[in-house]
């Protein structure tokens, strides 16, 4: 965890999809610093527990338009952009139109009727609005263009790699499939490089980034110390919770019809237009940006204890079934 150094001024911040992954350890950080959140969501009675963090207010706004943002930004002065979405319903581009680029142009119009003039915004790396190789890169691409032209707002942009920590989708899930999977792992994509990021570290640079002036109007690239194939991150997870498990690459044709075939199942473990993400690799042309002062934490430092917890809550849970199948 990096030290949390004192703010130059305690502000009210605003945050559009702070209750998930990334938003909850964002939260969790401004408030240590002093600084009041206020969490825009469709749904506030499901994420009460947030106001334990102190200093916390939920919000639900009255539409997701330019004049419903207005209203519900009223009395902040900084607003944070972390909608995104991995998947939509149909396979159009559609869903992910609206999630990226369509609220963050309500989002903007909002800011601006509210005389708000600080942006964050949560974008992706390989993100780009004309050759992004997926939808959700060019909607993100796009939504970035469209909040960085904005007249009248300070923005700045990151584009982190994966993002992983406590309550992450990508380690805490390839674990759990790794556990159910009686044999080998057919793996889409499984060339594909990237270099994971610490969220402590991501959410270390929008706190730093709010009163830096020298980061208006910048977009940064966040990757984490170390490069790995998917192959071999999933390798490294399955060692990691104590499996011995084979990871058997697919070329593109299967990689293609594996993708075809998962996207019509629950949860869309690997959608189409996941698979056309992977055609590019996620990866940072320079290192971490020095501006923000810190050295970037690696998956060995961190995963492994937030990895043993599940492996200690899945067995308990096995231990429950056992003894209640046992007493009936």
């Amino acid at each position: 965890m990096q030290p949390i150094p004192t703010p130059a001024q305690h502000h009210t911040i605003a945050i559009i999809g702070g209750t998930g992954f990334v938003g909850q350890h964002l939260t969790a950080r401004l408030t240590a610093a002093g600084h009041r959140v206020r969490l825009i969501t469709r749904r506030a009675e499901r994420h009460r527990q947030l106001q334990l963090l102190g200093s916390v207010t939920l919000q639900e706004p009255t539409r997701y338009d330019a004049a419903g943002f207005a209203a519900a930004l009223h009395g902040c002065d900084v607003a944070i952009n972390l909608v995104g979405i991995l998947n939509e319903r149909g396979h159009d581009g559609s869903g992910f139109r609206a999630a990226h680029l369509e609220l963050s142009e309500q989002l903007v119009a909002g800011c601006q009727q509210a005389g708000i003039t600080r942006l964050l915004q949560m974008s992706a790396l390989g993100a780009d609005a004309e050759r992004g190789s997926s939808h959700y890169q060019r909607t993100k691409g796009a939504a970035e263009d469209a909040v960085h032209a904005a007249s009248g707002i300070n923005v700045t942009s990151f584009r982190p790699s994966i993002i992983f920590g406590p309550g992450d989708s990508f380690f805490n899930r390839f674990a759990a499939l790794l556990r159910l999977l009686p044999g080998p792992l057919p793996l889409a994509g499984a060339h594909t490089r990237f270099a994971p990021v610490y969220v402590g570290d991501v959410v270390h640079c929008f706190a730093a980034a709010i009163d830096d002036r020298t980061t208006f109007g910048q977009r940064y690239n966040l990757c984490g110390p170390q490069r790995y194939t998917l192959a071999e991150l999933i390798a490294w997870t399955a060692r990691t919770i104590g499996l011995s498990k084979r990871i058997i690459p697919l070329p593109h044709w299967a990689g293609q019809l594996q993708a075809n075939l998962f996207e019509y199942l629950p949860g869309k473990v690997l959608s189409r237009d996941n698979f056309a993400s992977l055609q590019q690799d996620n990866l940072c042309d320079a290192p971490f940006p020095p501006q923000f002062g810190i050295t970037p934490q690696s998956i060995d430092a961190v995963v492994p204890w937030y990895l043993a917890a599940q492996s200690e809550r899945a067995r308990l849970m096995r231990l429950r079934a056992d003894s209640a199948g046992r007493d009936r």
